[in-house]
């Protein structure tokens, strides 16, 4: 059974720091695609950072291209997405995924089949 459980969310001024933890059991993260999505209140679920399984290729949207960096520990079957230069807009609840079967990544929530609960992320302006 694939259970997926996030941490590291919280409340954080404008330009400050997150470290979220996806720690995975029932899969193996470095043969899996993992995926970090995002929603809002309101808005529909959307792609943040994804890792694939070959070689740990890195996605990421452009509003996080350059402030954010998805990684792997494979020791520990845990994926991570550092967050800089954190921004109001990046407020959200942070979710993790992966996909059955597969180890390529893709950008569309609709793509993956496991999720984690989510973890909120508040950015104070």
């Amino acid at each position: 059974q694939v259970q997926l459980v996030e941490s590291g969310g919280g409340l954080v001024q404008a330009g400050g720091s997150l470290r979220l933890s996806c720690a995975a059991s029932g899969l193996t993260v470095s043969t899996s695609a993992m995926g970090w999505f995002r929603q809002a209140p309101g808005k529909e679920r959307e792609f943040v950072a994804a890792i694939s399984w070959s070689a740990g290729r890195q996605y990421y949207a452009d509003s996080v291209k350059g402030r954010f960096t998805i990684s792997r520990d494979n020791a520990k079957n845990t994926v991570y997405l550092q967050m800089n230069s954190l921004k109001p807009e990046d407020t959200a609840v942070y979710y993790c995924a992966t996909r059955k079967g597969t180890g390529v990544v893709a950008t569309t929530y609709k793509a993956y089949d496991y999720w984690g609960q989510g973890t909120q992320v508040t950015v104070s302006s």
